[in-house]
């Protein structure tokens, strides 16, 4: 696994704190929770931050419950299909789906499925087809842990840019190493600097944005 080293300031080992506190308070309610589907794995892991993010970003809880609402029917879809091959990440019902699916049968039913999902106002999907011999012709394809250690070295950079409200953002990386932004800005200049700190990441090779400005 990519080691990498960064300084954190005082803020951020506060919301690490926080962050720790919030993932022991929430334990006992997981554990009532059906288990994600297993590329739901990065959720898992940074939930802790997520759970802190969502408490203290610019949105309604009615708007942030919407959101839950789809991932956990998104969540369902994959558990009946039977398939760990997709992962996602959500913004004011915009939803962005990724991964790599080995049969085409199985990612047209995942997509036509996700499609029908009740409150979607728009669907981001970076899900693809490739066979296993396609696979093992790309040794440039990042591995499932490579993608979770590129992810949290994004993330960790989103927090520590000065002038880039990071709660206001959502990041994704996919097996090629690309990251998907979605979220809002305050300003153009704000969004500016977030998708030059994902672009300037070590490991990134290309930043696709949804993330919109609205003041």
């Amino acid at each position: 696994m990519v080691g990498f080293h960064v300084g954190f300031s005082k803020g951020i080992l506060m919301r690490l704190q926080k962050a720790t506190a919030a993932a022991l308070l929430a334990a006992p309610a997981l554990a009532f929770v059906p288990a994600p589907a297993g590329a739901q794995l990065g959720d898992i892991l940074k939930s802790p931050k997520t759970l802190i993010d969502r408490a203290i970003e610019a949105r309604s809880a009615e708007d942030i419950a919407k959101d839950n609402r789809i991932v956990i029917d998104v969540n369902a879809i994959m558990a009946e299909i039977g398939t760990i091959k997709a992962s996602s990440e959500i913004y004011e019902q915009k939803l962005l789906i990724t991964g790599i699916f080995p049969d085409q049968e199985t990612h047209d039913s995942f997509k036509e499925e996700v499609e029908k999902v009740r409150g979607l106002k728009e669907l981001f999907w970076h899900a693809v087809f490739m066979s296993d011999e396609e696979r093992k012709r790309r040794p440039d394809l990042l591995a499932w842990d490579d993608v979770l250690v590129l992810e949290t070295k994004v993330d960790v950079e989103m927090v520590s840019t000065r002038g880039v409200a990071d709660v206001n953002f959502r990041t994704a990386v996919d097996s090629f190493g690309t990251v998907y932004l979605l979220g809002r800005a305050r300003s153009q200049p704000e969004l500016d600097k977030a998708i030059d700190t994902v672009a300037k990441t070590d490991g990134v090779k290309q930043v696709i944005n949804y993330a919109f400005v609205r003041p």
